[in-house]
């Protein structure tokens, strides 16, 4: 797995060139057939284009056609393609009459705790900003382990690691420091420590939040990504009591 540099900086204003790398599970699984024979995960082709339902109802009429075709035959079925086994594969975008399109707009869009759309706007593809010139600064701003999992959801990790002993004393000292306080530093990109953290240029933006731990001599810095934020929707709104079709439903119950 590739590694990533990132421009770190302690609580004493001094920064490092580090890495990150995905955090990888020590447990392996092997699956196995009936007869012992090593299995894994193939893509199957389910279908093409021509054969989903909206063109075959397109090509039918009706629903009494596509029916009636549907036990004269099998026509959502390609025989020749049905089943393939499927290598490497690439997304495409389609309009409407499934046609191949090669200018994409993407937009992003913001939903309320209630699931409503908030805002709708044009995506920008930013750069990445975690391996620039100025270091993501120690905020200083800390968030206790019991309040952080309760406010955010975690939706990856990396893992800060050394690339020399000069690191490791430096990546060291950060850890044993955010033990000892037993919370979790906010980290974030930019002068203030206030811009989300892009890894990749058009990534996903990320709070991060800095994790560490301590065993003798070892060290472990989790770099905790986020991007969802918990909260609560608004209460509704209780009915007054001179409303009749209220009054009734509390008397029904």
């Amino acid at each position: 797995m590739a590694m990533r540099t990132v421009n770190f900086a302690n609580s004493k204003g001094r920064d490092a060139v580090v890495a990150s790398e995905g955090v990888r599970r020590t447990l392996k699984v092997r699956w196995l057939d009936p007869k012992g024979r090593q299995v894994q995960n193939a893509r199957l082709l389910r279908g093409t284009l021509e054969r989903d339902y909206e063109q075959l109802m397109k090509r039918c009429g009706d629903p009494a056609g596509f029916a009636k075709a549907l036990v004269d035959g099998d026509p959502e079925v390609d025989l020749e393609t049905y089943g393939t086994i499927l290598g490497e594969t690439s997304r495409v975008y389609v309009d409407v009459d499934r046609k191949i399109v090669h200018a994409v707009q993407e937009f992003e869009i913001v939903h309320n705790a209630d699931g409503s759309i908030k805002e709708r706007r044009a995506r920008v593809v930013l750069p990445p900003n975690v391996a620039a010139e100025t270091p993501l600064k120690w905020s200083g701003k800390l968030v206790k382990k019991a309040d952080v999992y309760r406010k955010f959801v975690f939706v990856g990790k990396q893992q800060i690691v050394h690339i020399n002993g000069l690191t490791y004393d430096f990546l060291y000292a950060m850890a044993k420091e955010l033990e000892q306080k037993e919370s979790l530093l906010l980290v974030g990109a930019g002068p203030k420590s206030n811009q989300p953290l892009i890894f990749q240029r058009g990534a996903t933006p990320f709070r991060g939040f800095l994790e560490g731990r301590t065993r003798g001599d070892r060290y472990c810095l989790l770099l905790h990504l986020s991007n969802l934020e918990l909260k609560s929707p608004a209460p509704a709104a209780v009915p007054s009591g001179n409303d009749p079709q209220a009054a009734s439903d509390a008397g029904a119950q």
